[in-house]
């Protein structure tokens, strides 16, 4: 059986209500990230933690040193968790995430965090490239309303539609799918 690993992605105080950049139903999706940590952690697998910092002081949120950019109280990392820091959408791009997940002996990522269409995306795709087997829990993720072209793309929308898009990039189940096959305890 391959090692798994919990990847949560961007689950900071700015995407919650009263942040910067409030996400729909953040709360929710943040509170199944929670139980894939606390299932993760009792079946001993590794949870890694990516926290996107901004370093230009007029960034529209997670900006370096503000409250809003740390790691939300939910999901706060323990003591041997890896914290890795990025500065783009992808968490792969100029961070040391591969090598912790190699170095741990993670073949197989479930994905999970914010924003659906934007670092969610990145991570699971590069991951896929990357060659790791990943799973997306869908309701352990979360995103915001957009815009194209002068079109309102309701946030729902937008989740589901890059849900189905990374379809082909991973299996993209519910979460409590993944804690009762992926992170069983044994």
């Amino acid at each position: 059986m391959s090692k798994s690993g919990l990847l949560v992605v961007d689950v900071q105080n700015d995407y919650f209500p009263g942040g910067r950049w409030a996400l729909s139903d953040m709360d929710k999706a943040s509170d199944n990230v929670a139980k894939l940590i606390a299932a993760a952690r009792a079946a001993g697998h590794p949870v890694f933690h990516v926290q996107h910092i901004m370093e230009e002081a007029d960034s529209p949120f997670f900006t370096k040193g503000t409250a809003g950019a740390e790691i939300h109280a939910k999901v706060t990392p323990i003591a041997g968790e890896a914290i890795v820091v990025k500065n783009e959408v992808n968490a792969f791009l100029g961070t040391d995430l591969k090598a912790k997940l190699d170095a741990a002996g993670v073949k197989d990522l479930i994905v999970c965090g914010a924003m659906s269409h934007m670092c969610v995306d990145a991570a699971t795709r590069a991951a896929a490239d990357f060659g790791y087997k990943v799973t997306l829990a869908h309701d352990s993720c979360a995103t915001r309303d957009a815009d194209f072209n002068g079109i309102a793309v309701p946030a729902a929308q937008v989740h589901a539609s890059f849900m189905s898009a990374l379809g082909s990039y991973a299996k993209v189940v519910s979460t409590a799918d993944v804690i009762n096959t992926t992170l069983k305890a044994a």
